[in-house]
């Protein structure tokens, strides 16, 4: 029952809650929390963008294997989370790991192109949400409007540069 709770909490994005309520688990655990709680630990401080939740997804990492559903907590952890140290780079080393099959997956899918957008990669940002957006079933609307917003943001990140290159080039400031 905690899991779900807790990951209702991670889809609304209530990361607050989410970390005080696993504090608050793991302070009258008889034993260690198991290694998804930690997951979802690491999301709550990720996704607030606290870099101590690096080291709880590390220490996660060691453990997890190649627990699908636990990789995916902690990629979208990265994935909400702002400016973290090396955080686009990590997001990218841990979607590659073969249980998240990042080929056929459009929600890894739509993180990688995220992550690559934050690093001013565009093209193959794009090239990864177009893949995503392949995956998905006809009809399927369950996550096809993220999709395109993540499409957009990359051409308008895209634009953006060109424009302020073109600007810096007509000037004479080097980029």
């Amino acid at each position: 029952m905690a899991h779900l709770y807790l990951s209702a909490l991670r889809f609304d994005f209530r990361c607050p809650t989410l970390q005080r309520l696993v504090e608050q688990l793991a302070q009258t655990a008889r034993q260690p929390l198991d290694c998804y709680t930690r997951a979802l630990y690491a999301f709550a401080l990720l996704g607030q963008s606290r870099p101590e939740g690096l080291a709880v997804m590390d220490e996660v990492l060691s453990e997890a294997e190649e627990h699908p559903k636990t990789l995916h907590v902690l990629l979208h952890g990265l994935w909400l989370g702002q400016n973290l140290d090396q955080g686009a780079e990590r997001l990218l080393a841990l979607s590659s790991r073969p249980a998240l099959a990042a080929d056929s997956d459009p929600i890894v899918l739509f993180r990688v192109a995220g992550a690559l957008r934050r690093l001013g990669r565009y093209d193959e940002g794009l090239g990864a949400i177009d893949r995503a957006i392949d995956c998905l079933p006809p009809g399927d609307v369950s996550v096809h409007a993220d999709l395109v917003r993540e499409r957009s943001l990359i051409c308008a990140a895209r634009d953006l540069q060109q424009y302020l290159s073109t600007i810096r080039t007509s000037s004479g400031v080097p980029s």
